[in-house]
């Protein structure tokens, strides 16, 4: 069974930084890709980042590029989300997802097959 448990999240200035983890379990992580999503208050959840099982491919929301880094550890069976330079508009519930490929790091949900419970994430202006 897989399991994905995000952490991280809190409240921070615009302009600040935080870093999400998201742990998993169940199979073996080195071998599928992994994406960040978000979703605000009243909106669709959306893509923010995914990374492909090797780490050597990422993929970014125009709204995150730049700003936001995705990377994992597979020793450590994690994927981070370092977001950087903050905006309110960033305020959003951010869930980890693991694709069901080793390589498809692409937007669309229904190619990632698990998701975490998602973690909140604030930013005052």
């Amino acid at each position: 069974q897989v399991q994905l448990v995000e952490s991280g999240g809190g409240l921070v200035q615009a302009g600040g930084s935080l870093r999400l983890s998201c742990a998993a379990s169940g199979r073996t992580f080195s071998s599928y890709a992994m994406g960040w999503f978000r979703q605000a208050p009243g909106k669709e959840r959306v893509f923010v980042a995914s990374i492909s099982a090797s780490g050597y491919n990422t993929h970014y929301a125009d709204s995150v590029k730049g700003r936001f880094t995705i990377s994992r550890d597979n020793a450590k069976n994690t994927v981070y989300l370092q977001m950087n330079m903050l905006k309110p508009e960033d305020t959003a519930v951010y869930y980890c997802a693991q694709g069901s490929r080793s390589w498809y790091i692409g937007p669309l949900d229904h190619e990632y097959e698990y998701w975490g419970q998602g973690t909140q994430v604030t930013v005052s202006s």
